[in-house]
């Protein structure tokens, strides 16, 4: 049974431990599909580029790790597994929370993020830690208002897990920014227009 981080703090609820995994899958065909577990996410189609391929899914994983803010009251995903991703070498969860990236660079073919528990972390084979709750402030601010005001940060980023993915949605929000550029340009042609008007 996982013993957890915070368990003095009765204020502040528990929350499940997130996992997300991306997988590049081959089919007899010799074309591959990735696949994520969030069913929002939309991936490419079935393909024979393999190469383009498994970058769209390390890349995929990336995004999903950039956007997601750790949640400083989870519960250690992999003891929740009975720690299954490193069975050889047991340990009592313990520790702040760290959003880690398994990935076998000799198989190459799934990532996965999980919320952990820093006992764990370092024990899971082809894992690295890409971020940490924030503990200090974090702790004395759930227990004065009982919400995470440390990752209200993360809201700037909320509208694009659903497609931030796509193929098809990486262009378009790129070219939303530069519409309002010509903006600026077209203000400062204003007074050469006028100028012209009083000739």
């Amino acid at each position: 049974m996982p013993v957890t981080t915070a368990a003095s703090e009765p204020s502040t609820e528990r929350v499940p431990g997130r996992v997300w995994t991306v997988r590049l899958t081959g089919h007899a065909d010799r074309t591959a599909t990735v696949s994520c577990t969030t069913a929002a996410c939309r991936m490419p189609p079935r393909s024979k580029d393999l190469a383009g391929l498994k970058a769209f899914a390390a890349q995929h994983a990336a995004a999903h790790a950039r956007v997601a803010t750790v949640h400083a009251n989870a519960w250690c995903h992999c003891g929740s597994a009975q720690c299954a991703a490193h069975p050889d070498t047991p340990a009592h969860c313990a520790g702040g929370v760290a959003l880690v990236l398994q990935h076998d660079p000799v198989v190459g073919r799934v990532w996965t993020l999980q919320e952990v528990c820093q006992a764990c972390a370092p024990l899971i084979p082809n894992a690295r830690i890409l971020a940490r709750a924030v503990q200090p402030s974090g702790v004395s601010r759930r227990r004065d208002g009982q919400g995470p005001a440390p990752q209200l940060p993360a809201p700037a980023r909320a509208g694009i897990p659903g497609g931030f993915s796509s193929p098809t949605a990486q262009p378009a929000e790129g070219e939303a920014r530069p519409s309002r550029r010509p903006r600026r340009t077209s203000r400062a042609a204003r007074p050469a227009q006028r100028r012209g008007q009083g000739r």
